[in-house]
């Protein structure tokens, strides 16, 4: 997780941002906000709350225990403490998820020594109905893969039929999009089956509140995808995301209408994209108003494309250039300071 991409990529994100041409927030829609909380120097994972408008949750990387944190995005500050009890102790917490059932998902699903622990855990209990410190009794699922351990960072659960997907990180041979079994068990290892390939350095990922949409996010951009028949189709198109030191998780706002981008750090901050057209959940109108039935004309703005669930993370000449660019500047003035000691 801590790879040197990230410190190559700073400067490639800030151009690449501009070059995607992100949407502007309009008045009156989520503003950015700064995770206050001293404790919460990781925050690797990112999710909506159902029960509690305006409230976050996220969670440190590694190194802090089996805390989750909801904050309130309109001061920046953690109005809950939740302690997992019953998972022993978490190992590299990478992704946060509200399941169909309104529980949340916490997935302990990173792996940076390359993919060798033969298993890793899911973390699940009910989202607290009032927001305050408290213990819970977690369930733990143990997860491996049917081709050998990978390395992920980004776990969704989709919100109509509860399955849980998990995505490599770009490991030989490319990332890849896992669907866990129809429903987690207890009684034995949850074999997690490859579904389709994702060319992406992918840190996190969400489904829209509707389950029509998938958006997966990397250090430099990120890609949203149609959802149907339980598999990525019809890529939509890039998606800008904010300059962020390192970023690191996503989420849908609950209305579907913007995406909320996350980055390790003390006081990190949150920022929204606003969505258009094709980019919107079926059962969001362009308006912001709900659509009967979910049925949309396709063709709106997002650069869509004909490529299927596969294909590589495409972007123009322009933004690859600019990435390439920035990528070179962190290394030469890397070099340059390590000529100075």
């Amino acid at each position: 997780m801590r790879s040197l991409l990230c410190a190559a990529g700073a400067a490639g994100v800030l151009l690449f941002a501009s070059a995607a041409g992100a949407v502007a927030a309009p008045g009156g829609d989520p503003e950015p906000f700064t995770i206050k909380d001293p404790r919460i120097t990781e925050s690797s994972g990112l999710a909506a709350s159902r029960a509690h408008p305006g409230v976050y949750w996220t969670h440190n990387d590694s190194d802090d225990g089996p805390y989750v944190y909801a904050v309130d995005s309109r001061t920046g500050r953690t109005v809950a403490t939740v302690t997992m009890r019953g998972v022993g102790d978490p190992r590299d917490v990478e992704a946060i998820s509200v399941g169909a059932d309104g529980d949340l998902y916490v997935g302990d699903i990173g792996d940076n020594l390359d993919g060798s622990w033969d298993h890793v855990w899911i973390y699940r209990f009910p989202e607290p109905k009032q927001l305050r410190d408290q213990t819970v009794t977690a369930t733990q699922y143990d997860v491996t893969y049917a081709d050998g351990p990978r390395n992920a960072e980004a776990m969704m659960v989709h919100p109509k039929t509860g399955r849980v997907y998990l995505v490599s990180k770009k490991e030989d041979g490319g990332a890849a999009l896992y669907a866990g079994p129809e429903r987690l068990s207890t009684s034995g290892p949850n074999v997690f089956r490859r579904v389709s390939g994702i060319d992406m350095w992918v840190t996190d990922g969400a489904f829209s509140p509707d389950g029509s949409r998938l958006m997966l996010r990397s250090y430099f951009g990120g890609r949203m995808y149609h959802w149907r028949d339980g598999r990525p189709k019809d890529d939509i198109g890039s998606i800008g995301v904010p300059f962020q030191g390192q970023g690191e998780s996503v989420t849908f706002t609950p209305d579907g209408r913007f995406l909320m981008f996350g980055s390790e750090g003390r006081d990190s901050q949150v920022k929204p994209v606003g969505l258009s057209g094709e980019q919107l959940p079926d059962s969001v109108s362009d308006d912001g108003s709900a659509t009967p039935g979910g049925d949309k004309s396709p063709g709106g703005s997002g650069d869509s494309s004909d490529s299927g669930s596969g294909d590589s993370e495409k972007s123009s000449p322009a933004v690859t250039g600019v990435i390439v660019i920035g990528i070179a500047i962190a290394a030469i003035l890397a070099v340059r300071r390590r000529g100075r000691r």
